[in-house]
């Protein structure tokens, strides 16, 4: 039996290994790409629980929680948590920061609702329920091509003017309460909406969020809801992604010719600014978003990533000049991490139609940070434009 020789492979050449690099880094890309896409469109999961209960406090005068010391425990103004257990309590404007942690004050029913509780996740929701903002509301459902869609109706004085309420992105129609309140005072019928998706929407597809293209069609319902019922005009609240599907309601819905107004809180003016003023809090370069864009807007990804369609990031863009041609209120702080409160401005100085409010404030916390200056502003802004009925 003969041996077999053996013959030593031959190095790779240059070119070979260049071309293995590209290919590598191409793979690489393309999942780091995947993975932000798939992270920005993921479906609802539930609040977080992540800050932290250092201690409580409790005697006649006043109670005190400590909480772990972060960018949001030592925001200035009216915050609020959620308890595991669902029950919701809120935090006194006053802080103390220390080596310790941050020292808010607490009611002392509170403060016993806090007992044994490690952590709580941080709300800029400061109504949980109409009820708690002073409201009386009457359950509705708007129907939809996936099913009914639940919706507060807050009646006022006026039947013929209504303002439709848009919650954000992983947010619920509570966090509108703040902005309701105002509209009520001023004399609006008040339809707090939701949509697809979202904690107590109609459950659709893959559950992924389209960064307000089909949620879109949801909150149409609505005002075809609002109209049904009496609305000859309409002034719509949006907060954050909410509010980017507020402006393009206003300006490509078949009833578009009914809205007065936008007042947008922290809104999404493009997704693709939004997507890279996030990525540095997770640790990615903000040049990382190029890398996302693909799957989010080509069908041949977008579609195995699980969303039905591609995302037209364009249709979605209100950073352009002139884009906005409806009377808009922004409230921007400038704190906000999530959608640059710079771009706002920019939008603000090339568009007539805009009115830029400016607070020391995160995202969708301009009313937490000062709720009176917030309220002065918007009724301040809002009450010229309303077109009173006889």
């Amino acid at each position: 039996m003969s041996i077999p020789q053996f013959v030593p492979m031959r190095k790779p050449t240059v070119p070979l290994v260049v071309a293995g690099g590209a290919v590598l880094a191409l793979a690489l890309a393309g999942a780091v790409g995947c993975a932000i896409a798939r992270t920005l469109t993921a479906p609802y999961s539930g609040r977080r629980y992540s800050t932290r209960i250092l201690g409580v406090s409790r005697n006649d005068d006043q109670s005190t929680v400590t909480l772990g010391d972060t960018s949001q425990t030592r925001q200035q103004g009216r915050y609020g948590a959620f308890l595991p257990d669902g029950r919701h309590i809120r935090f006194s404007t006053a802080i103390v920061t220390s080596a310790t942690g941050v020292a808010r004050e607490v009611s002392a029913s509170a403060a016993d609702a806090l007992a044994g509780v490690e952590r709580v996740s941080w709300t800029g929701i400061e109504f949980p329920t109409p009820n708690d903002a002073g409201l009386h509301a009457l359950d509705a459902n708007i129907e939809s091509e996936h099913g009914p869609i639940p919706a507060w109706v807050i009646d006022s004085d006026s039947r013929a003017t209504w303002a439709v309420h848009i919650h954000g992105l992983g947010s619920s129609r509570a966090g509108t309460l703040r902005g309701v309140q105002i509209a009520s005072e001023l004399g609006l019928t008040s339809l707090v909406t939701t949509y697809r998706n979202t904690v107590d929407g109609p459950q659709v597809g893959s559950r992924r969020p389209t960064l307000g293209i089909d949620e879109f069609h949801d909150a149409e319902r609505a005002l075809e809801y609002a109209i049904e019922h009496g609305a000859e005009q309409i002034v719509l609240f949006g907060w954050s992604m909410g509010a980017s599907i507020a402006l393009r309601l206003a300006h490509h819905s078949a009833w578009s010719d009914r809205v007065l107004a936008v007042v947008a809180e922290s809104p999404v003016l493009d997704w693709r600014a939004t997507l890279s003023a996030n990525l540095p809090g997770a640790g990615l370069p903000s040049w990382t978003a190029y890398l996302a864009y693909p799957w989010l807007t080509f069908p041949q990804l977008a579609r195995p990533m699980g969303l039905a369609s591609e995302i037209d990031l364009d249709l979605l863009d209100w950073s352009a000049r002139d884009r906005i041609r409806i009377p808009t209120l922004i409230l921007q702080g400038r704190y906000d991490r999530s959608t640059p409160w710079r771009l706002a401005e920019q939008v603000a100085a090339v568009n007539p139609h805009v009115t830029l409010e400016l607070f020391e404030a995160d995202h969708t916390m301009t009313w937490n940070s000062d709720p009176g200056r917030w309220r002065t502003a918007v009724s301040a802004w809002l009450t010229p434009r309303l077109d009173k009925p006889d």
